[in-house]
């Protein structure tokens, strides 16, 4: 769909990779070694890269009570709010990616990146001059897809990479880029990504 990205103007956006998912989802964390080489191209290449976390509850609050009271049987609403609050262990980043100080770190209380509101990213690419986003991560079918069909309904030009994206099954996983793809976003394997289009 998009045949080149211009570097400068370009951003990989690196979704949720954080302990309360990759524990929970093993093929996660077999994209963390595309995702660290990812990031360290985009940067060779001028491009920049962002790390997103979600964060679900702040001081013993759900910062989404709607999804935590109605989507979940009461436990779990409250493992998932305390999972993913701001110093828990499962909303650090995993240990074994590589975020660098020029990275640019982000922040999100719903499934996407880029909803007005409720993440700062935004605000983040806009006074960065970024107009292409590149998106990895998890999971693909919930954040990562969601992310890409809002990212492009803000005028982003939008591609997922289908080998640093990851789901807890590979159906879900196939399912939501063939989603995306239909209207929303190009779908491109990471060497593909920097070997022919980021130049």
């Amino acid at each position: 769909m998009f045949e080149r990205m211009e570097p400068a103007k370009t951003a990989l956006v690196v979704i949720d990779m954080q302990y309360y998912y990759l524990d929970d989802v093993p093929s996660a964390q077999i994209i963390i070694p595309t995702v660290n080489r990812l990031a360290a191209g985009f940067r060779s290449k001028g491009a920049l890269v962002a790390w997103v976390q979600s964060t679900a509850g702040r001081g013993g609050q759900s910062l989404w009570p709607l999804y935590h009271d109605s989507f979940f049987q009461a436990e779990n609403g409250a493992r998932h709010r305390d999972g993913l609050t701001e110093g828990a262990y499962g909303h650090r980043l995993h240990a074994e990616l590589d975020v660098s100080t020029v990275d640019l770190l982000a922040n999100k209380s719903r499934f996407s990146a880029f909803l007005p509101g409720k993440s700062d990213l935004p605000d983040l690419l806009a006074a960065r001059g970024v107009e292409n986003v590149v998106i990895a991560g998890v999971v693909t079918n919930f954040c990562c897809e969601t992310s890409a069909r809002d990212a492009m309904m803000l005028d982003y030009r939008v591609a997922m990479i289908y080998d640093a994206t990851a789901a807890r099954y590979e159906e879900d996983h196939r399912m939501g880029l063939s989603s995306a793809f239909v209207n929303f976003c190009d779908v491109r394997m990471a060497d593909e990504m920097l070997e022919s289009v980021l130049i």
